[in-house]
């Protein structure tokens, strides 16, 4: 038997509980930015709580969601910068909950390293209390778990949790899309979260580096441009909802892209006409494109190509929903219509996407 010492602490396993408990203090003032009717953002308990009376609906429900950030990741941990990445968890979470109507509440988060380094995992926490602060929630709560020999020095892995809350008549999708109804678009601010195990491999193959200026947007390196992160919706979205009552149906442009993600939320017998020439692609998909030859069919299929969420209204509601959207500081763009079709929902791709 190996000579071992004579007194074992965690640490010597490799956990270090003094760092974790450094790391709450220093993410106190974060967290607590994000406070809110029906919550204090206070963390140290062995729960969150959320006083949902606080809020006043009349007959909610509840809806959740959770996710992580993929293997953007991996890019952020490669290039380090981890303040962008907790913005992209909170986004990719609470923009499922919008899609069903639902304000977002609160958020959870959980963070898994190898060994902590508290200024590493303060940079995200912070970023996940701005996206907080950016979808309306509370961060009530999370977790840190220092695991050594799960994960590679210097790695780390995000999960996050999502609780909102939408009145019983205002759930979308409503029953009520039909032929005819409009297809709106709203622009994203780039790849978001999805398809960087395809992103990383075409930087590979472009032979840049991380550090390099990007080509499709030169004042600023490519994994700066890259980490640009997700899009979050809630606010201006909820406001549009609100203000003209007529957002049929909402769908978040993520895996699957355009195919899968659309017919989500349509009834069968029913189809999304996209006219591909008013998607507004942006630099850094006809980039991704030339890199890679990459056909458009896949490209809609990887990414979201320039447009992040999904809008359907009434043909005679379009043009006042896209005005609300625009004042609420979004990039509106008519894709298409809904037609009657056979079978179960899907989306038709008319004309050319440009991938220039």
């Amino acid at each position: 038997m190996a000579d071992a010492p004579n007194q074992w602490t965690y640490a010597d396993a490799g956990v270090d509980i003094d760092a974790g408990n450094e790391l709450v203090r220093r993410i106190k003032p974060a967290v607590r930015s994000t406070a809110r009717i029906g919550a204090d953002a206070e963390i140290g308990g062995f729960g969150g709580l959320f006083d949902l009376a606080a809020c006043k609906y009349k007959d909610p429900v509840l809806v959740a969601a959770n996710d992580g950030v993929g293997t953007k990741l991996k890019l952020a941990i490669d290039a380090g910068i981890h303040s962008t990445v907790g913005i992209d968890l909170v986004a990719m979470s609470v923009n499922d909950l919008i899609v069903q109507g639902a304000e977002p509440l609160f958020f959870l988060d959980y963070f898994a390293c190898g060994k902590l380094s508290v200024e590493t995992a303060a940079s995200v926490v912070e970023g996940i209390a701005a996206g907080c602060r950016m979808a309306g929630a509370a961060l009530i709560g999370g977790e840190t778990a220092e695991m050594p020999g799960m994960y590679a020095d210097g790695d780390y892995d995000l999960a996050g949790f999502a609780v909102g809350a939408v009145e019983r008549d205002q759930i979308l999708p409503k029953p009520t899309i039909q032929a005819g109804d409009i297809i709106l678009g709203l622009g994203s601010s780039g790849v978001h979260s999805n398809g960087y195990s395809l992103v990383r491999k075409l930087i590979a193959v472009s032979g840049l580096e991380l550090t390099a200026p990007a080509p499709f947007a030169p004042h600023m390196s490519l994994a700066e441009a890259l980490l640009t992160p997700t899009r979050i919706y809630v606010k201006q979205v909820l406001a549009a909802i609100r203000e003209t009552g007529a957002i049929k149906g909402l769908a978040h442009i993520t895996g699957g892209g355009f195919w899968e993600n659309i017919p989500r939320v349509l009834p069968d017998n029913l189809a999304a006409r996209i006219d591909l020439k008013q998607i507004p692609v942006s630099g850094v998909f006809k980039w991704l494109a030339k890199v890679g030859g990459i056909s458009a069919h896949e490209m809609l299929r990887t990414f979201n190509c320039g447009i992040g969420m999904i809008v359907v209204v009434s043909p005679d509601m379009a043009v006042e929903v896209a005005a609300s959207l625009t004042a609420q500081g979004e990039a509106v763009s008519r894709l298409g219509v809904i037609e009657a079709s056979s079978g179960p929902s899907h989306v038709i791709g008319d004309g050319e996407l440009d991938l220039g």
